[in-house]
């Protein structure tokens, strides 16, 4: 089990492999997946820091050491993701976690990490709490960012519980949405698991109409 201890040198240990920039936006990442933890799984707070202080340990990496990670675990790349090397840290970052953190992490804590860039069509709910806590931590300036954030903590605790889940997937879906809508203006490859996540959530969103 994650202890204060662990969890204060894990973030030490990912403190000295990120430069200033990329570790402030991690500790705000696990400062808002506190939050969002407190709210919908609140027996999970460690592990979820957890996940949010390894989303990005290979972020800083070239896109050729990403590949070299994935051929050191053996891992194939599909065509989208070789199209799209932002995306790559993601996958490089589960499976370093899952290998380096063995003691620390656990498959959903990896699934997590690998899926919280591009989504999916099976998130669990610890899964989509790292997407969003990475999605509208407090110092994203994005207006994109600003606006989701601010439609989804309004009034967020004089919801009914019960209306907690909707919010969580409506504004999961706002962002896959957008992602989906900048990368085709820019002419950029769309990976398929983002538009599959969107299809997902927009389903799971019908069932509360």
């Amino acid at each position: 089990m994650p202890t204060v201890s662990s969890i204060n040198e894990l973030r030490d240990i990912v403190r000295a492999r990120l430069g200033e920039r990329r570790f402030a936006h991690t500790l705000a990442v696990e400062k808002e997946i506190i939050k969002l933890g407190k709210r919908y799984l609140p027996r999970n707070i460690c592990r979820l820091q957890i996940a949010a202080l390894l989303h990005d340990v290979t972020k800083e990496l070239s896109t050729e050491e990403h590949i070299a990670l994935c051929e050191r675990y053996g891992v194939p790349l599909t065509n989208a993701e070789q199209m799209s090397p932002k995306t790559l840290h993601a996958k490089t970052g589960a499976l370093l976690a899952a290998d380096e953190f063995a003691d620390l992490v656990d498959e959903e804590i990896v699934e997590a990490i690998a899926k919280h860039t591009t989504g999916a069509r099976d998130m669990s709910l610890f899964a989509k709490l790292l997407y969003l806590a990475d999605y509208i931590e407090e110092t994203r300036t994005f207006p994109d960012c600003i606006r989701l954030r601010k439609i989804f903590w309004d009034d967020f605790d004089d919801l009914p519980r019960n209306k907690r889940g909707e919010r969580l997937d409506r504004v999961l879906l706002a962002s896959f949405q957008l992602t989906i809508d900048a990368l085709l203006a820019e002419g950029a490859v769309i990976a398929p698991e983002t538009i599959e996540a969107r299809d997902a959530i927009l389903a799971d969103i019908n069932k509360y109409n």
